[in-house]
């Protein structure tokens, strides 16, 4: 993520340990599909020691092999052979399952986690890497929470039980084979780091091909007016070509990995055919030992090929996890201290004490020992220059940002002292920028209060104006709004925002802009319906439009240096300065 966890490195154990939890919440399943995986290998360990017999009996004595014996060792094997199927068949699909559990509940973390986040990490990411990271990323862990842990553990029993065995035949010959092992584990772990560099890097890319794609779509219709298509092509273009190299390098890499683990695979067979064959020839081991060591190697080999082979998989689900934790560890900056309390609202006075307020990523001063009181139920309005801080001085008292410096009390009560659901309860905010989520009319009505009745709705509707254009829309309330409201209009869509508002009837308002998108004749009806909810309740207006606000309770001019007039409208007129200038539109922006 864009903070300071973005270039944090994490070991293959550290990521391994921290995502054991989410494992070992279904230990059940696991044990029981490490069970499973053992008797998968049983067919491997049996048919060695089986040809053993087979061979040494023939060679040396042959009477013994009769056909019930044979019979008797083909059925062993065939049960064997069952065995194993239904093992594997749990493994594919229970096993699969546990993974899927892994992965909803590491998804549920990272959404939880996610919401908890403050508006800077929103503005310093990109939704698309988001969108990969709890998407794409997480698919991959669902094949790697059990297969790791299955070819692990078949890994460990062959090995061990294939040492124990083939000490058994020939110590010398089996320390000289099991001697390449440690060698090819140290060149794989070299190459399967720069596997992993190319993997990483590869679901970097491919989020912000993500973003890319997003953003366009998202803003079709500014690209259509501008005809800006085949700009927009060449950006796609370029990121698609940089995933391109991206995906080739880690390809290569993925076969150096590859090429490395075959050329062990053919030092192997060449020790064993070699030194085999020389301690053959000396009578250092039978015939059938030495059949029993090919087939024990070949096992072995086979095993680690499958380990090679999984290692696609495990950078993939183990790049997932390493992304998935550091999304898990960006700080949440805003959060309810240990003994906050509820927040009660009687009166509804807002007061700033020596505020100072900086943005923490770029370290921009907007506000700098703001003192200011909003009287109970006092209709405030803020006005200025663009960059005055005016939406920011807003967004501090819901704590979307926090404060640098001095405090905010609400009724005389801190709002770091107070749990954020209780202090958002009671802030209804209507923002400039109105987001509808995608479902009905109906729906983004009852975002102001899920437990509301459908007549409650239909009330807050009516208060906001909205009742009217929304029972001539096709399906009425039950009208679908597209996403982020595509299917209504400016106008139609704030009004449903401040329905929202009045559903939600709260202590305090915060209104950035409400009637911006507004035509004339909607303007009136609304301020006036604001006018009716204001009453008793403290607000605070924002306004660009200073008409909006003329007749508020009082003005507060905010500028570079912080307060610099307020009063009436009249008064703020008469003194003939900033609010005189703006009004008048002279030297405005």
């Amino acid at each position: 993520m864009a903070d300071k966890n973005e270039n944090k490195t994490y070991s293959s154990w550290e990521l391994l340990k921290r995502f054991s939890p989410y494992l070992f919440r279904y230990k059940g399943m696991l044990v029981f599909d490490l069970f499973c995986a053992s008797l998968t290998t049983v067919c491997d360990i049996v048919l060695p020691r089986i040809m053993h017999f087979l061979t040494d009996s023939a060679m040396n004595n042959p009477a013994v092999l009769t056909i019930n014996r044979i019979l008797e060792l083909a059925g062993i094997y065939i049960i064997l052979r069952l065995t194993d199927a239904i093992a594997y068949y749990y493994m594919s699909s229970r096993g699969h399952i546990m993974g899927v559990y892994i992965e909803t509940d590491m998804r549920s973390d990272a959404f939880s986690h996610l919401e908890r986040l403050s508006d800077n990490f929103f503005a310093n990411n990109k939704i698309g890497q988001i969108m990969s990271r709890i998407s794409n990323d997480l698919f991959d862990i669902t094949e790697f929470s059990h297969h790791f842990p299955e070819e692990m553990f078949i890994a460990l029993i062959k090995i061990v039980v294939s040492f124990a065995i083939l000490c058994r035949a020939n110590v010398l010959l089996t320390v000289i084979i099991f001697a390449c092992l440690p060698i090819m584990v140290i060149v794989s772990i070299k190459l399967n780091h720069r596997f992993r560099v190319a993997t990483k890097a590869q679901r970097v890319q491919i989020g912000e091909l993500n973003s890319r794609v997003e953003d366009s779509l998202l803003g079709n219709k500014v690209i259509k007016a501008f005809g800006a298509e085949e700009h927009e092509l060449d950006k796609f273009d370029k990121g698609n070509q940089k995933f391109k190299e991206i995906k080739i390098s880690r390809y290569y890499a993925m076969a150096n990995y590859n090429m490395s683990t075959r050329l062990f695979d053919g030092l192997m067979y060449s020790v064993t055919i070699l030194a085999g064959g020389m301690f053959l020839i000396y009578g250092k081991i039978t015939a059938a030992d030495l059949v029993a060591y090919i087939l024990y190697v070949q096992s072995l080999i086979a095993t680690i090929r499958r380990i090679v082979e999984f290692a696609e998989q495990f950078q993939s689900g183990i790049t997932g996890i390493e992304r998935f934790f550091e999304m898990l560890d960006s700080p949440i900056d805003i959060m309810d201290k240990k003994n906050a309390t509820e927040l009660t609202v009687t009166d509804g006075e807002i007061r700033f004490d020596d505020v100072t307020f900086e943005y923490p990523d770029d370290g921009n001063r907007v506000l700098e020992h703001l003192n200011l009181t909003v009287r109970p139920g006092e209709n405030l309005a803020l006005v200025g220059e663009s960059g005055g801080g005016k939406t920011t001085l807003a967004s501090l008292i819901p704590r979307f940002y926090e404060v640098s410096a001095g405090s905010i009390l609400i009724d005389g009560q801190k709002i770091t002292d107070v749990t954020l659901k209780s202090l958002r309860n009671n802030i209804g905010i209507v923002q400039q920028d109105v987001y509808l989520f995608s479902g009905t009319v109906y729906d983004n009505i009852a975002y102001g209060d899920f437990t509301a009745t459908p007549e409650q709705i239909r009330e807050a509707a009516r208060m906001a104006g909205a009742d009217e254009f929304i029972n001539e829309l096709k399906d009425g309330y039950d009208s679908y709004v597209g996403e982020r409201g595509v299917k209504l209009s400016g106008g139609q869509k704030q009004r449903i925002a401040i329905a929202r508002v009045f559903l939600k009837n709260p202590k305090i308002l915060l209104l950035d802009e409400a009637t911006s998108a507004l035509d004339t004749e909607s303007e009136l009806l609304i301020e006036r319906s604001l006018k009716d909810l204001s009453v008793g309740r403290t607000t605070i207006t924002i306004a660009h439009r200073l008409s909006t606000i003329k007749n508020s309770d009082r003005i507060i001019v905010l500028g570079r240096k912080g307060i610099e007039e307020e009063g009436t409208h009249d008064q703020l007129l008469a003194n003939r300065k900033t609010y005189y200038r703006l009004w008048n539109g002279i030297d405005a922006e």
